[in-house]
């Protein structure tokens, strides 16, 4: 089995070493291969990246397109059983893909999410009330009402999935609403999402964080628009 770890990377030269080198050195277990996609980074991202060429895919763009799109052009170089997504920041700990991995073991396991909020920290390291906690509570009740499943946290960064169900979900996302397309779309399909507790480190804004409430906003009209599009 090999496990394609897809890294979307726009303007991260403060951590994209230190998150390569994270992933470098777990042991999954598996075979694993690292694609990256720089959504052209203008503050010397770039520049770092050209000392992984020979180590690692990488996929350059022209021009600044977004997150979904970053996605959607990695998963064209998958060649992987199974497929994740890791953000360049250090809010996530590659080491909790491990868990994501036991639970693929089970049978008619096809997706697997990474829920923040099913970790005993998550109060703390959120500070319980902050926005973005409160927003994906919101986003995670609506993905439930909408569709009828029982996740904890849709917006998570980690969601692993069977390679071979990428062809049937039709992507379409250019930015953050990845996330809650991807979700629909596995949802509308009667496709089981499971969930396993790992680590959150949130950062701010100052820190270099990009989402914000429009974003949000995009996401609950995707949510929407998904769930009554035939």
């Amino acid at each position: 089995m090999k496990l394609s770890i897809i890294i979307p990377v726009f303007n991260e030269k403060n951590t994209i070493s230190q998150i390569l080198e994270k992933v470098e050195n777990v042991d999954f277990g598996i075979e694993k291969e690292i694609i990256i996609v720089d959504d052209f980074s203008l503050d010397g991202t770039r520049d770092i990246l050209k000392n992984y060429e020979e180590k690692y895919k990488i996929v350059y763009h022209e021009r600044n397109y977004g997150k979904g799109r970053a996605l959607r052009n990695g998963f064209k170089h998958v060649s992987g059983d199974w497929v994740v997504i890791q953000d360049a920041d250090l809010e996530y700990d590659p080491s909790d893909l491990k868990n994501l991995l036991e639970k693929i073991k089970e049978p008619d396991v096809f997706v697997v999410y990474g829920s923040r909020r099913l970790h005993h920290n998550y109060l703390e390291a959120r500070k319980s009330g902050h926005v973005f906690a409160l927003g994906g509570i919101f986003l995670s009740w609506l993905t439930n009402l909408l569709y009828g499943t029982e996740i904890t946290d849709e917006p998570t960064c980690y969601k692993m999935f069977r390679a071979d169900l990428l062809p049937g979900l039709d992507l379409k996302c250019e930015r953050f609403e990845f996330c809650p397309e991807l979700t629909a779309k596995i949802a509308k399909k009667g496709i089981k999402i499971h969930e396993v507790p790992i680590n959150y480190y949130p950062r701010h804004k100052n820190e270099g964080k990009k989402i914000n409430w429009k974003d949000a906003l995009e996401a609950v009209w995707t949510l929407l628009k998904y769930r009554f599009k035939k």
